[in-house]
Parts: structure tokens; sequence; C-alpha cells
């Protein structure tokens, strides 16, 4: 089992590494509840990865009341009695709107977002999920889902690359860095068993968990 204090965990990471996958499979396990994205009901999206400099606004402020509804609900629940896996992170927000907005929707955005205020508890734990550029668009093109099939091989580095750039400085919570290049805790019974065995072994507020080829 998972340690008791990890009341609130994150699971984070670019498209196609696995993120929305191991929360689900960690709030199976743990008995806890879920928390998803939900990318499917941003209408705005499959626009986006087909045209990003016409569409980043609206995808963006989209996914933001999205995530700040979904916060409320977490806000609802009992911190000492509920045990919630979400697969989002607000604070790296920041990461895709400087990513994909112009100076002056960045500028806008921000204003939106300060306005709007939402309240993001800090998580217990961030499981932070890496892996290579090959690795990530083979996931993606495997999966077949038809939004994410006009996204730019461009974008997933630019967005990976700025995911490495977050969570370089990141100190909110602890947080665990998981190599998946030779890890999979999703189809694989050992190798979640060896992630919730690291995940239960974490002493300090940051660490990394890379299991060799």
């Amino acid at each position: 089992m998972l340690p008791p204090h990890l009341h609130h965990i994150v699971v984070e990471g670019p498209i196609g590494v696995g993120k929305t996958s191991l929360a689900r499979r960690l709030a199976s396990f743990t008995g806890a509840n879920v928390l998803l994205e939900k990318p499917d009901a941003n209408p705005f999206l499959e626009r986006f990865y087909r045209d990003s400099a016409r569409y980043a606004l609206q995808t963006q402020i989209s996914f933001l009341f999205q995530r700040a509804r979904q916060l409320e609900e977490l806000q609802q629940m009992d911190p000492f009695r509920t045990q919630v896996v979400s697969d989002f992170l607000l604070d790296k927000d920041v990461l895709f709107a400087r990513l994909t907005l112009a100076d002056d929707e960045l500028k806008l955005y921000q204003q939106i977002h300060a306005h709007l205020k939402p309240a993001s508890p800090t998580p217990d734990l961030v499981i932070y999920l890496q892996a290579e550029l090959q690795t990530l668009t083979e996931r993606v093109a495997r999966r077949a889902n038809p939004v994410e099939a006009s996204i730019a091989p461009a974008y997933l580095e630019a967005l990976a690359d700025s995911y490495t750039r977050f969570f370089h400085g990141y100190d909110a919570a602890p947080l665990l860095v998981v190599n998946t290049e030779h890890l999979n805790p999703i189809d694989r019974d050992a190798d979640f068993e060896l992630l919730v065995s690291r995940i239960g072994k974490m002493r300090g507020r940051r660490e990394h968990f890379n299991l060799a080829a």
C-alpha cells in the first residue's frame, strides 16, 4: 500500500507519457477518487493541434475554466478522509501558456487567471513521468486518438523540454521523477509494484527513479 499521509497525489508529464493511465491505476490500487483532465471536453483542442497560433488562447482558457471547476470539487472533499489521484497540476498551466501564447495573449490570459484565482491545494506527492521524444511520439501514435492526429513532432518536443525545465526548479511539493523508458507501470504488474515500493521508500522532497535497461 501507499503511505497513508499521501492524501493527494498528482501524476504529471507530457502528452503520451502515460500520466492519465497511471493516475487511474494508482486510484484503483488505493481506492482513491480520481480527478482527470478532460481534453475531449475542450472544443478547441483539435483545432489547436491543427493551427496552434490561431486557437492557442481559446484552448488555454477553456482548460483553465475546466480545471477551476474540478479544483472546486477537490476542495469540497475532506483532505484527511479522502484520497485523490489526479493527472494535472494547475501550477503547470504557465508552462503551456508561455509555450503557446503570443505576448499580448499571454498578458490577457494572466489577467483572466488572476481574476479567476483558482485555488490549487498543494499535493502530498507529484510524480513526474519522463520519456524520450521518440517514445512519446510512438505512444501517441499507438493510441490513435483522432484529436491528437495533428500533433506536430516539433510541438511535442518543445512541450517535453518545457516540462523538463518546469520540474527542474519545482519545489512546491515532494517530487518523484520517474523515467519510463524501461519502466511500464501501466501494463506490467511487476513494474507497477516497483513504482509503488519506490514511492513508499521516499524520504527526501526530490528523488529520481530510473530503471536500467
